[in-house]
Order: C-alpha cells, then sequence, then structure tokens
C-alpha cells in the first residue's frame, strides 16, 4: 500500500536492513480492515489433508469462473511454508516514538530519491492526479515506505503463502478469499505460481497489494495489457492512485500540517477525535507553520504525537485514508509527514517533547488504566489509541494536561 496495504512484512525487512530496532505488526493485522462477516458466517474450510484443502480451493476458484485447467495446473506445486507461520506466529509491534521512527524513515536519502521518482515519472503522476484525484507526494510517499521505491518487495513465494495462511485454521477468512483471487490473477496472466513472490501475507509488489486488491483496483499504466505491480512502476503508480481514491481521498484537500500551538488549549480535545474545525483550532490559537489558513472550514484533529511539548500537526478528512492504509499511528502519521515533505514542507520542529515511559513503564500504565476501568486493550508497552484516550481521562481528572502523552509524572500519580 491496490493493496490493502501494510506490507510491513516487506517492510520490516528493509527496517531490519537498515538496523532499525523496532519490530513491526504483521501486515495482514495492519492491513485496511476488511467489512466485517455476518456473525453467523460459516468460517471456510482449513487444515486437514493439503490435497483435500487445495481441491476445495480449485473448486471454489471454479466456481469464481477459472477454468479448472489453469487452477489445477497453478495449485499443483503448492506446499505449506512454515517460515510463513514463524513470521505469523511471531507478530511485533511498534515501539518507538514518532520522532524517532520519522527520523528514519523519512531520510535526505529517500526524500532526494522520491524528488528524483517524481521527475522521472511525472507525465504518469500527472495522469494520476488528473484521473483519481490523488497528487504525486502522497503515492510517492506510500511507495518509498513501502517497499523503498521497488527496492524491497519480499521474497516468499506468494502462492505458497497464501496457501499456507488459508490452509492455517486462524484467519482463513481473511486469506482464503486472496487465494482465489490470486487464481484469477494467474488466469488472467499477472501472476506466476512458480515465480511471483511478496511479502510473507501474500501482499505484491512495489505498493505490497493483495490479490483481491489489485483485481478491484489494478490499473494498466503502462499499458502493455497486463497488471505488473513488481516492476511497472506506471502500473504502481497508477493502481496506488486508484486504491486511494477508493478509500475516500478527496481531491485539492490537505491530509497534514504542522501546527505551533499555545501554551494553555483544551488538551482533552486533542487526539483522533472529530467535534472541531481547523478553524476553531486557530480561534484557539494553533496556527499552521505554513501560514495557511485558508482549510478552516475542514474538519481537524490536532494531534500531538509526543504531547503537547512535541510537534503537533492537525489532521483532515484525506489523512483517514492513511488510517485505512495501515493503522499504526506511528506508521501513518509518518507516512503523512513523508507527503508533506515531498509538497515542499520543511522538516518539523520537534519540540521538547518530555521524557516517555519505558516499555515497562508503559505496561505498568496499561495495566493500572485496565484496573480503572479502561479498556486499554492488550498489555503491550504501546501507546495506543485506546491507550491515549483512557490516559487523557485520567489526566483530566487529576487536573493535568490531558494531552495523551505517558511520562513518569502521570503513571506516579495513578499509582497514589
Amino acid at each position: 500500500m491496490p493493496f490493502r496495504i501494510s506490507p510491513l512484512a516487506v517492510f520490516a525487512t528493509f527496517l531490519a536492513s537498515t538496523s532499525m530496532l523496532a519490530a513491526l505488526p504483521a501486515a495482514a493485522q495492519n492491513a485496511a480492515p476488511a467489512a466485517p462477516a455476518a456473525a453467523d458466517a460459516p468460517k471456510p474450510p482449513c487444515g486437514g489433508d493439503l490435497a483435500t484443502f487445495l481441491a476445495g480451493v480449485k473448486d471454489e476458484a471454479v466456481a469464481a469462473g477459472v477454468p479448472a485447467e489453469i487452477a489445477e495446473r497453478a495449485l499443483a506445486g503448492a506446499r505449506i511454508d512454515e517460515k510463513v507461520l514463524a513470521r505469523d506466529r511471531a507478530q511485533g509491534v511498534f515501539r518507538q516514538t514518532f520522532q524517532e521512527f520519522s527520523n528514519r524513515t523519512v531520510s535526505k536519502a529517500r526524500l532526494e530519491l522520491g524528488a528524483k521518482k517524481i521527475k522521472d515519472y511525472a507525465e504518469v503522476f500527472a495522469r494520476a492526479e488528473r484521473e483519481y484525484g490523488v497528487p504525486a507526494p502522497v503515492i510517492t510517499a506510500f511507495w518509498a515506505m513501502e517497499t523503498d521505491f521497488g527496492a524491497v518487495q519480499g521474497n516468499f513465494n506468494t502462492l505458497n503463502a497464501l496457501v499456507t495462511l488459508s490452509h492455517d485454521c486462524r484467519r482463513p477468512e481473511m486469506f482464503r478469499p486472496q487465494l482465489v483471487a490470486a487464481l484469477e490473477m494467474v488466469q488472467h496472466g499477472d501472476l506466476d505460481p512458480a515465480t511471483t513472490t511478496g511479502a510473507w501475507a501474500g501482499e505484491i509488489g512495489q505498493v505490497q497489494m493483495l490479490p483481491k486488491d489489485i483485481i478491484a483496483h489494478g490499473v494498466d499504466g503502462d499499458g502493455d495489457g497486463h497488471i505488473n505491480l513488481k516492476q511497472s512502476a506506471p502500473d504502481a503508480i497508477m493502481t496506488a492512485a486508484n486504491f486511494i481514491q477508493s478509500l475516500g481521498f478527496r481531491r485539492g484537500e490537505p491530509w497534514i500540517q504542522e501546527v505551533v500551538v499555545p501554551e494553555n488549549l483544551p488538551w482533552e480535545k486533542t487526539g483522533l477525535q472529530p467535534g472541531l474545525k481547523a478553524s476553531d483550532w486557530f480561534g484557539l490559537g494553533v496556527e499552521p507553520r505554513d501560514g495557511d489558513t485558508s482549510h478552516g472550514d475542514l474538519d481537524a484533529s490536532l494531534v500531538l504525537p509526543q504531547g503537547r511539548k512535541g510537534v503537533a500537526f492537525l489532521t483532515y478528512p484525506n489523512f483517514n485514508i492513511y488510517l485505512s492504509w495501515n493503522q499504526s499511528f506511528i506508521y501513518t502519521t509518518s507516512a503523512a509527514y513523508f507527503a508533506t515533505r515531498l509538497a515542499g514542507a520543511p522538516a518539523y520542529d520537534p519540540g521538547h517533547p518530555e521524557q516517555g515511559l519505558t516499555e515497562e513503564g508503559m505496561k505498568a500504565l496499561q495495566t493500572r488504566l485496565d484496573t480503572l476501568g479502561h479498556d486499554v486493550g492488550k498489555i503491550d508497552g504501546i501507546l495506543g489509541s485506546g491507550t491515549r484516550a483512557a490516559l487523557q481521562q485520567e489526566q483530566l481528572r487529576f487536573g493535568l494536561p490531558a494531552d495523551g502523552w505517558a511520562t513518569q509524572a502521570v503513571l506516579d500519580a495513578l499509582n497514589k
């Protein structure tokens, strides 16, 4: 990330190669959520004898319109990949701050290469914006963060990865439809069962897409009659634009804007929550660093990745597409910031954020919030949206600035 995207599986490989220490969430978990299944919907067949399982997949593909001989030939050499299962079981999480993560991912070299890509494919980007309303910087930032412009796409056999995750009974409802879609791609000549590789969770190409999204949103950008997201930059660019538009991107509107905040604000209103317009924030003394207040009529949230003393951003409705692409707040905010840099914005002012809690301190904070009746989800040491919201309520109760940033002072107050 069309892609359902989040090929953090592939991106994790890139991070490891650049000595980034944080483990990342699994691609499939961070992917844009699929439409919920009916509560009484039967779980797809899974497990058991592999040959029997594959015969069932073949029948399903044939019912979907794939010729029987193509489905049979594609599945003939399919096997379970134990390395895929190992990756699926060893899901990591972000434990870096926004400043740490964004500084590593939005590097000078990547910005320069991104600018070059925008210039090299100027005609394709112009066509993408004309047809789908998505500007080049938005597409390019995702392209960079997902695979480093195609350099790190993953080396797992795609068909085997999807067979493995469909046969495994953990989440067959997520992966079996992708396996059938992969067989449709074989039918179209856009996937080779023996040679097509990608991320461990089945995403393919320079913008890391799952097969169903390729079929639904794939665009032949170079006019060769095929959708080849692995090798064709025009295909990847146009497909990304089409997919981003499908997520609700609004032509001509901003997505994120760095702002300077006054010392006193209703901090409890900050975070990814609705209710205010950008003009409301401007009226409270929030000032855009670029001086542009022309979008005051748009809904806007004020996000403080590292509290009120760190960098601050207004996020606009177009920011929602980033959350659809990947549900990690740190990743999405970094990707949105990256796009603003490619569009000409300066590096953000990091400010002077207060020291955050260690992993163990975060777990202690989450445990305390849980005992107070807040739903923080899993006790994982991560300052996610649930923990931030609960924390703001407690900060407000104690008369502290309710900015959702976890510090030792907040933990001490909760433990009194």
